[in-house]
């Protein structure tokens, strides 16, 4: 009771102090807000919001921050800085709250052309926004950024408008920003818009184009399969005072090729040369590639020897289109010889080309020619990835090399993860084989480097099981991959439905049947269509029924 007393007594107390200092704060606000604040003897001399302001310390978003700040030492700090949200917000904080920083056009370029690469186009735009308030005088290399980068992000739209809004900036737009622009276009397929902007660079924007803009209009041209339209421009070029180059004749060349028209192409080939050009590798290997998809290798392969004679070196474009014409031909020697020059040159050739040069190789028996190319790829430094790796081990197991499909298993393994279809490709091998412990010791070390099985090595397991006259093993693999919520095939209840089948085991049928049921992935008609296969003469749909019924009782 005298506790209780007490705490009242103090409570009167403190609601009198209140009052008065509620009391207080209301006189004081009307003269001076800062000598109201709860905290005025700490903040007498504080006389205006922005030294209050200044008086707080904001912390710097990376450590340790530099105590004197230049726009160059910024620019250098955003642009090695990997993480984007942290290159913005070193931005923004130099801006706000480093003492006397102030940006200008190179730390806005900067930032602007990070958030771009990197399809950050809403703040990017805001930032955009803020540098136009700002008064700062910009430059067009800004705006020609954003144009790339929109055109690469598949938006040609907002290309258009960032070109259109560079005058409002006080900048002028130049040939520079409009090739940037029409390249995006012709990148998006918008070669109706490459025309209208081209006709309309004079008169609506006082842009006086150059070989590179009809380049790129007759680029467009082609791509649309108006080879006409593109010759016109190309004999109208004079006329606006320019040249065309090896370039303008390289670009109507490939128009000829894409339409299957190599007469005009030799014939545009043939006015590169009697103009007293050389062509590049660019030119030679698009005329190569125009013989080699109408099946003329013969001819792909003289060009080649002509541009070796000529002093053109073949690039890796040249390597590919020939490598891919010897194997569409089968000529796996050739294909080999090609690829290997190419590594020696320092060229990386594609995963895809390196498949396509295993799979002419093995199907000409050639197994150890492939596996030495596989070699041979990592001493280049051209680590061969799971694509190659998995169509080299499926050869190997094809051709009944189980184990020395393990051995590059392995070896792969060492340096690289191998990826589901290579786990996959090697226990089907080992499968096909009956070696199920093997493809089991796979099996394991695959989940336990965290690679999930699908539907596919599931199938390869209860086959293996069924082949060696284990299906009852088939039917644990079976209620597992239900248990991991990986949908079977109708391929799997027929696997091992006939399995089941082949060694007697009628009684087990009736569990594959209802687990396929409640388990899903396959319909009553199909399981039918199963029973009628596997169990000749009988009514499928009758045993279907009774086999329900049994595991619902």
């Amino acid at each position: 009771m005298f506790s209780c007393k007490i705490a009242y007594y103090h409570l009167k107390i403190l609601s009198t102090s209140i009052r008065c200092s509620i009391s207080s704060s209301r006189v004081l606000s009307t003269t001076n807000a800062f000598v109201a604040h709860p905290s005025h003897h700490h903040l007498s001399t504080v006389d205006s919001k922005e030294k209050l302001l200044k008086s707080y310390t904001v912390t710097p978003p990376i450590k340790p921050w530099p105590q004197h700040l230049f726009p160059k030492r910024l620019v250098f700090m955003i642009t090695h800085q990997q993480n984007l949200d942290l290159a913005l917000q070193i931005f923004e904080h130099a801006g706000k709250f480093h003492p006397g920083f102030s940006h200008n056009y190179d730390t806005y370029h900067s930032i602007i052309h990070k958030l771009s690469r990197a399809r950050a186009f809403e703040p990017m735009e805001n930032l955009i926004s803020q540098l136009q308030n700002s008064g700062i005088k910009c430059g067009e290399n800004l705006f020609i950024t954003v144009i790339r980068n929109y055109g690469i992000a598949s938006k040609p739209k907002m290309a258009v408008k960032t070109f259109l809004r560079i005058k409002d900036f006080g900048v002028y737009q130049s040939v520079r920003s409009l090739n940037t622009l029409l390249n995006a276009l012709v990148q998006n397929k918008r070669y109706d818009l490459v025309h209208l902007m081209f006709k309309n660079s004079r008169k609506k924007f006082g842009i006086i184009p150059n070989v590179f803009t009809c380049n790129i209009l007759i680029k467009a041209l082609c791509k649309r399969n108006d080879i006409d339209g593109a010759i016109r421009v190309l004999y109208e070029m004079p006329s606006m005072g320019m040249i065309p180059n090896v370039v303008t004749y390289t670009t109507i060349l490939g128009g000829y090729i894409s339409r299957g028209d190599l007469l005009g192409a030799k014939r545009t080939f043939g006015e590169i040369l009697d103009r007293g050009w050389l062509p590049d590798a660019t030119t030679y290997t698009i005329l190569m590639d125009g013989f080699c998809k109408q099946g003329r290798l013969v001819d792909a392969v003289k060009i080649m020897d002509d541009m070796e004679e000529n002093g053109v070196d073949p690039n890796d474009v040249t390597y590919g289109v020939m490598i891919e014409a010897y194997c569409k031909e089968s000529k796996s020697g050739e294909a080999l010889n090609l690829l290997e020059d190419m590594l020696e040159k320092k060229y990386i050739p594609s995963s895809g080309l390196c498949c396509k040069v295993v799979d002419v190789l093995c199907e000409a028996d050639k197994v150890e020619d492939a596996c030495d190319l596989w070699k041979k790829l990592l001493k280049k430094n051209c680590t061969p990835d799971n694509a190659i790796s998995s169509t080299l081990i499926h050869w190997l197991c094809k051709k009944g090399k189980i184990w020395e499909a393990r051995k590059l298993f392995d070896e792969f393994g060492r340096g690289s993860i191998p990826s589901l279809l290579t786990n996959n490709t090697l226990i089907a091998g080992m499968c096909e084989k009956g070696e199920l412990h093997e493809a089991g010791k796979l099996w394991d070390d695959m989940v336990e480097k965290g690679c999930v099985p699908n539907s596919f090595t599931y199938n390869m397991l209860i086959t293996g099981f069924c082949k060696v006259g284990s299906a009852r093993e088939g039917i644990r693999v079976l209620e597992e991959m239900l248990g991991k919520a990986c949908l079977p095939n109708r391929s799997t209840y027929s696997i091992l439905i006939e399995g089941l089948c082949d060694l007697g085991l009628e009684k087990e049928v009736s569990k594959v049947v209802f687990l396929a049921i409640s388990g899903g992935g396959v319909d009553i008609g199909s399981l039918t269509l199963f029973v009628n296969k596997v169990v000749p003469n009988q009514n499928g749909g009758e045993i279907v029924d009774r086999l329900l019924m049994e595991n619902a009782a």
